[in-house]
């Protein structure tokens, strides 16, 4: 992974479709994850999608279910739209699948830092989270593990080549 740009704090954005389901989970995961670390002043993280369906709204309910579950809150995320500045703000970009990924690049004008989240995943049968939007909440617990073992891995991969002790 190239961290050659070093924002301070470093910046991530989990990048799906609509930002209601998989990318929401990928922050609230995150963000909870550098909690545990203690690490919450060196990473700044947010999430977005590539359409615009969505904006404003909370994350999708079997989102904030499953993640309340597990003892992350997401109920204040709202959808938002990746725009091109956000290639400047974010140090990596992390797709939820490889359309997310094609799309990324087309609005922030390059690939060069967009990463699949499961290029981080211990079991890679495949580097793209389903969108569970249609799957009901099996679906959504599914994603939840997926993303919440990648996002591990993430972490220590950017702790590493950032030299951040995890």
């Amino acid at each position: 992974m190239n961290t050659e740009v070093r924002n301070k704090p470093f910046g991530i954005l989990f990048v799906c479709l609509g930002n209601i389901c998989r990318s929401p989970l990928g922050e609230g995961i995150c963000r909870e994850q550098i909690a545990r670390r203690g690490l919450l002043d060196q990473f700044h993280v947010d999430s977005c999608g590539t359409g615009a369906w969505h904006v404003g709204e909370p994350p999708h309910t079997d989102s904030q279910r499953i993640a309340q579950k597990n003892g992350i809150d997401i109920s204040s995320q709202r959808a938002r739209k990746l725009q091109p500045e956000d290639g400047e703000r974010f140090a990596v970009l992390i797709a939820m699948d490889r359309s997310n990924k094609r799309d990324i690049a087309t609005i922030v004008g390059s690939d060069a830092r967009v990463h699949l989240l499961r290029e981080f995943d211990s079991d890679q049968s495949s580097l793209d989270v389903p969108d569970p939007y249609h799957g009901g909440f099996d679906g959504f617990r599914e994603v939840f593990e997926m993303v919440d073992r990648s996002v591990e891995r993430l972490l220590d991969t950017l702790c590493d080549e950032l030299q951040i002790p995890k």
